[in-house]
């Protein structure tokens, strides 16, 4: 169960989010969250499926293999982004990430906050 932990972590880190943030895209407490990425609980489907809908690669969380990119399925605008993207200096792919990173964290806070609004009747 390590293993899972450790990737989770990983994941976690590499989306830029703290482990009560990322509990909550999850479905979970901070706490729950830890315990995950210690290896001393294993997260269930539906936490693996929300944290799926956040960017979180679960093949690579569950065996320690990514995802294969099938380059063929990019759209025209992504395959330009990633050609413009693979000519920037470092510097410039770091500002990059760190950008997206922040923009897919407030998309993911604003659909936690709608979810958990009640719905009108």
């Amino acid at each position: 169960m390590s293993g899972i932990g450790s990737r989770l972590r990983q994941e976690r880190e590499r989306l830029g989010l703290s482990q009560k943030v990322f509990g909550e895209v999850g479905g979970v407490e901070a706490n729950a969250q830890g315990k995950y990425e210690n290896g001393e609980r294993a997260p269930k489907a539906d936490y693996l499926s929300r944290v799926a809908e956040r960017g979180v690669d679960v093949l690579y969380v569950l065996t320690g293999k990514p995802t294969p990119i099938l380059l063929d399925n990019l759209s025209q605008v992504e395959e330009k982004i990633l050609v413009n993207y693979r000519v920037l200096q470092k510097e410039d792919q770091d500002a990059i990430r760190q950008l997206t990173t922040a923009l897919a964290e407030m998309s993911a806070n604003h659909a936690l906050k709608k979810r958990q609004e009640p719905n009108d009747v």
